[in-house]
């Protein structure tokens, strides 16, 4: 089974005709969800059964952290913003560990029972208080704190049997812009960036499947944004801190990724750079331009593929969701 290299989206409810011929191309490798593409839960399960008619082994993905970022609601457990477990780490470690587990199952096994994979998550970024785009998405300020928490949550999103990915490598919590309108630029130093590093290095043997890096650029380390360097990804994700897992382009459509005007060329630079796939979401004309060349493969897409939860009895859910309760 090999995958295609980009990831698109879909308009609506149903897929259109035209949708159906966009991911027979065997460019498309993936389906992101959105809000948009959500009514019910028995009409989500219809739209993602309709796409693997077409590519049963098409990754189908989600941005499902938690508190504002939670694409699917009706039927579906309201998670806290991660930034709610930081808050009871800092009185009680155990029981915030115990919470982040039962919000990573619980995240990970109600969108396997639909027919999703994965979901974009975690948010391994610092919270330095005035980045308005991560916010309350961010479990800590302080690195090892995000480890423990971050970690706690993936093993849940294991044991319910979901891949993660960690997001915004080398850290987005540092700037104020917002990516999806700028492109941001952090000035510091390597030295003080290290420190937002430390919670994917933290990561990287628990269990950490993939990597989201940022549309920023890091002014003292390379000039171009994270998502289209080899030194970031290559030199140092992989080669210095030895991740060999998946890694995920954020959407080539956002604002930060205008750093290269044509589509074609984004798409290439961001896999020439250790992308395993590229995302294009909200441009389906972008899409069109990019979806009929032959793009390299990755074999690694193949491990996103989500298991069937193992425990999705009554006991252990309730279990869960009390422990989520006390969160909100």
């Amino acid at each position: 089974m090999t995958l295609g290299p980009i990831m698109m989206d879909v308009s609506s409810l149903i897929l259109t005709e035209t949708e159906k011929k966009r991911l027979a191309k065997p460019s498309i490798g993936g389906v992101i969800l959105f809000t948009r593409n959500f009514e019910s839960i028995d009409q989500v399960k219809e739209l993602i059964k309709s796409i693997r008619l077409i590519n049963q082994n098409m990754l189908i993905s989600v941005d499902h952290e938690g508190g504002r970022v939670q694409r699917f609601r009706k039927g579906f457990t309201h998670l806290p913003a991660m930034a709610k477990l930081g808050e009871t780490y800092d009185k009680n470690p155990e029981l915030a560990l115990e919470q982040a587990f039962s919000c990573g199952w619980v995240l990970a096994a109600e969108l396997l029972a639909i027919g999703v994979d994965f979901s974009f998550a975690p948010v391994l970024d610092l919270d330095y208080g005035h980045s308005s785009v991560i916010g309350d998405r961010a479990f800590h300020s302080n690195p090892e704190s995000v480890v423990k928490l971050a970690g706690a949550l993936i093993d849940g999103m294991h044991e319910a049997g979901m891949k993660c990915v960690g997001k915004h490598f080398p850290g987005h919590g540092h700037v104020a812009l917002d990516s999806h309108l700028d492109l941001p630029v952090d000035e510091r130093s390597m030295n003080d960036i290290r420190r937002d590093i430390l919670s994917f290095k933290g990561l990287i043997n628990q269990g950490l499947d993939a990597v989201m890096p940022a549309h920023v650029v890091y002014s003292q380390v390379d000039d171009k944004p994270a998502g289209f360097s080899p030194k970031w990804i290559k030199d140092i994700l992989q080669s210095q801190l030895g991740f060999s897992g998946v890694v995920f382009s954020d959407d080539l459509s956002m604002q930060g990724a205008h750093f290269i005007k044509d589509i074609t060329e984004r798409v290439q630079v961001s896999l020439d750079s250790g992308c395993d796939m590229a995302l294009i979401c909200n441009h389906p004309e972008l899409v069109d331009k990019v979806i009929d060349m032959n793009w390299p493969v990755s074999k690694k897409l193949q491990l996103m593929k989500g298991i069937k939860p193992k425990n999705l009895d009554k006991i252990t859910l309730n279990h869960h969701l009390e422990n989520i309760q006390t969160l909100l």
